[in-house]
């Protein structure tokens, strides 16, 4: 009974590993940012970014900066392993079902909604009210890499609910970002990409489990969808959600074959030197078929790319995007700027109090139960870590604002307040577990 659990909890055990040691490198990232952007080489750091990069050639290439490419391209990998988490999620994770899913939805959707309404209120017109997208993220990596400093002394039931939480909130700001992010639609082209996600639903249906396959049409439609005025990110999502989730082999075929090689392999004799005889290196072949067979495309995609994602592609983004210049003067206008105080209190204050109220309604109103062992001043340094809105807040706003005086006063707000909501939550969290233990 024991190894049955054990082997369950393996898969998020090793998941919220990696998250937190992701958390690190990001901070890495975005420390090495903000120095090289206050340095003697901050004008080469800015124009390194600008520089443009063509892929392809003549009418049938892409020509962008840097910086678009990381933000359009690389950024689109991030939102492919978004969909892919999505559909795990609802298909056998925490948002299975209607009650085990309530609580991070019902948890989720008030942590961007109060947020919102709360940017809103204070920056209610002109080009800055665009930003009311920006406070509504919640950046996993780096709250479950302060999950992780707290060393066990937290129920693993609050850590699955703050991840099953941040994605509902990937899903939530993926939305946002496709209805009001968007460019003026070109409708040839978005006639286009909806004809190839067909293509791509059409190969799921039919069983077609080649990610050669997926990863064309994929690329294909994260063009179509450049072209047409959606974001290209909005791709990666769809391609995600289309990637079968069954395996080739069932268990009963799997343990069948696995056992027949596994008897060739073992009747053919030990063969001196370093090389396998030509029928034992066939089984040995056939084995590796068989197990790469037994896992479906979903979850063999989602475990390979998750370390490229938090140590390579999250990391890029922070370092070409995290770059703020800090002078003092511009400092102490930009801490009063409507925008910087309205993200700023968007995560530290919005951000606490719409997951608090959502998940007391919903629990009260007999929807679900909170997590085994989970007390409200837990769910409240939960709601304070969402608060560290650092990737996707940082995404938004460059779809926001234009104006680099804008978007610089809301990285101001991103980075205050998720500097304290790290903090606060630590705090927080750290007290209530020492109370436990006592």
């Amino acid at each position: 009974m024991n190894f049955r659990i054990a082997f369950f909890k393996q898969p998020f055990e090793d998941f919220f590993k990696h998250q937190a040691s992701g958390g690190i490198v990001l901070f890495g990232a975005t420390l090495l940012a903000m120095v090289l952007a206050n340095s003697p080489w901050s004008e080469t750091y800015f124009h390194f970014w600008e520089l443009e990069l063509t892929i392809g050639f003549d009418q049938f290439g892409l020509t962008q900066t840097l910086h678009h490419w990381i933000n359009d391209g690389l950024m689109a990998v991030f939102f492919f392993l978004v969909g892919l988490e999505l559909k795990r999620e609802f298909m056998a994770g925490e948002l299975a079902s209607f009650r085990q899913a309530m609580l991070p939805i019902a948890a989720a959707f008030g942590g961007m909604l109060v947020p919102a309404v709360i940017f809103y209120l204070i920056n209610p017109f002109g080009p800055e009210s665009r930003g009311w997208g920006i406070p509504m993220a919640t950046d996993i990596a780096f709250a479950l890499g302060i999950l992780a400093l707290l060393k066990g002394k937290i129920s693993r039931s609050l850590a699955i609910f703050l991840t099953a939480l941040a994605i509902v909130d990937d899903l939530g700001a993926v939305l946002v970002i496709a209805i009001f992010y968007s460019g003026q639609l070109a409708f040839v082209q978005l006639a286009v990409a909806l004809g190839l996600l067909l293509v791509l639903v059409v190969g799921n249906r039919m069983g077609v489990q080649s990610l050669n396959f997926y990863g064309l049409v994929g690329v294909c439609l994260w063009v179509a969808l450049l072209k047409s005025g959606i974001h290209g990110s909005i791709a990666g999502v769809l391609v995600g959600a289309v990637i079968p989730a069954r395996p080739r082999l069932c268990h009963k075929e799997f343990v069948a074959r696995t056992e027949h090689y596994m008897g060739r392999y073992k009747e053919v004799g030990e063969v001196p030197g370093p090389f396998h005889h030509e029928e034992r290196l066939g089984a040995l072949l056939a084995l590796e078929h068989i197990c790469h067979d037994a896992m479906s495309s979903l979850q063999r995609m989602e475990h390979q790319l998750h370390h490229w994602v938090i140590f390579g592609v999250i990391p890029i983004f922070a370092l070409a995007n995290a770059g703020l210049v800090l002078r003092w003067q511009d400092l102490t206008t930009g801490l009063t700027h409507p925008v910087t105080i309205g993200v700023a209190l968007g995560l530290l204050v919005g951000k606490p109090l719409g997951i608090l109220v959502f998940s007391w309604v919903s629990v009260r109103s007999g929807l679900c139960t909170l997590p085994r062992g989970t007390s409200w001043l837990e769910v409240l340094g939960v709601g304070i870590l969402g608060g560290i809105g650092f990737t996707m807040s940082l995404f938004i706003s460059n779809l926001a604002f234009i104006n680099i005086s804008l978007s610089n006063n809301a990285k101001l707000g991103i980075f205050v307040s998720s500097l304290l909501a790290g903090v606060i939550g630590f705090m927080l969290l750290s007290k209530v577990a020492s109370r436990k233990m006592t």
